[in-house]
């Protein structure tokens, strides 16, 4: 069986592994306060351009997004999202059991707009009853989108306007931020991600290491007892020093974005072949995430030999179902996909 289910499947890359091996043995400090976290943080810090920023590594995608938004959020407040963002339909109310609603906006592609954060919040205060209501208190993004979608630098600017016109701190999930910044139609730098979100993480579970994810804090006013919260949420690591390695491993020579171009590139392979072949894609993806409409038959053809996942009904018997790559896909397994696609 291939698996193109998802981007976790494996364990980590070869260069982690071996990183973990050779360090096996040493005594450090626990709880991230050892030398490998902090020669990671400063890596991070120096690629985004951001010297003053804080950096944080913990354990899981849903620990960062619970974690960041319950230290940002008041107990009156929500976080604005697109309605098939992760933390609305992925997370098993992991927001709202920190006691936060999810605001939803209306998305069938999985991105917001500045538009519509603007209209939400006008729309808030200009109810008689707005105190009454869950308060707009932070807005979330996904980069890539849950859609394998990206924002431009431009929506990007100006969802960070609008952000800072009502003065909310804008926070984007980087699970997959490696596989969008290297994407070819992406015109956004891991700088730009720095200066225009308040905070954001950086994957790693979803882009070669064994777990963990690095939460990056730019703005100066949310730096502040951060920690605390982290460790209140379950998302501190005792043996810190497996996140440090992973992620200077990661952030050495750049090899994360080594990873994510190769990952990227076989999945635009993927999305030729289904392209070539006649086959309409739900969304336009130029990242690892690809979403071809098959009939139950094609499904059918595939599932005997690939591992993908289900994605959304549509009409009569199609569906979109999502192929995915991930840092370990070979190219003898995409070389496969793609003749079997081609006989389809």
């Amino acid at each position: 069986m291939r698996y193109f289910q998802c981007d976790y499947a494996e364990g980590c890359c070869p260069e982690i592994l071996a990183a973990l091996a050779e360090t096996n043995l040493q005594q450090t400090v626990g709880y991230g306060e050892d030398e490998y976290c902090g020669e990671a943080a400063r890596l991070i810090a120096e690629l985004c351009g951001a010297p003053q920023a804080a950096v944080h590594f913990l354990v899981g995608g849903t620990q960062a997004n619970l974690t960041v938004i319950d230290s940002i959020l008041r107990s009156h407040q929500g976080v604005i999202s697109a309605e098939g963002g992760h933390i609305a339909v992925h997370e098993s109310g992991a927001i709202e059991a920190c006691g936060h609603k999810v605001l939803a906006l209306p998305s069938p592609d999985g991105k917001i707009s500045a538009a519509q954060i603007r209209d939400l919040c006008h729309a808030h205060y200009a109810d008689e009853s707005f105190e009454h209501t869950v308060q707009p208190g932070m807005v979330y993004l996904s980069f890539s989108t849950e859609s394998g979608l990206l924002y431009s630098k431009a929506e990007l600017e100006a969802i960070a306007a609008a952000c800072k016109e009502f003065q909310l701190p804008l926070y984007i999930d980087g699970a997959r931020l490696g596989y969008g910044l290297v994407s070819p139609k992406n015109d956004c730098t891991l700088q730009d991600i720095a200066r225009l979100a308040d905070v954001f993480y950086i994957g790693g579970t979803k882009q070669g290491a064994l777990f963990g994810e690095a939460v990056v804090i730019v703005n100066p006013a949310l730096q502040k007892d951060f920690r605390y919260i982290i460790k209140q949420k379950g998302g501190m690591l005792a043996k810190g020093r497996l996140l440090g390695i992973q992620f200077k491993t990661l952030f050495t020579d750049k090899l994360y974005f080594t990873l994510a171009k190769k990952t990227v590139e076989q999945a635009l392979r993927i999305r030729d072949a289904f392209q070539k072949r006649g086959v309409t894609l739900h969304f336009d993806s130029y990242t690892n995430q690809q979403f071809p409409i098959l009939t139950t038959a094609q499904r059918e053809y595939f599932a005997g030999k690939y591992k993908t996942t289900f994605w959304q009904p549509l009409d009569g018997d199609r569906a979109a179902i999502r192929f995915c790559t991930s840092w370990a896909t070979t190219d003898e397994a995409v070389d496969e996909l793609v003749a079997d696609i081609g006989r389809m």
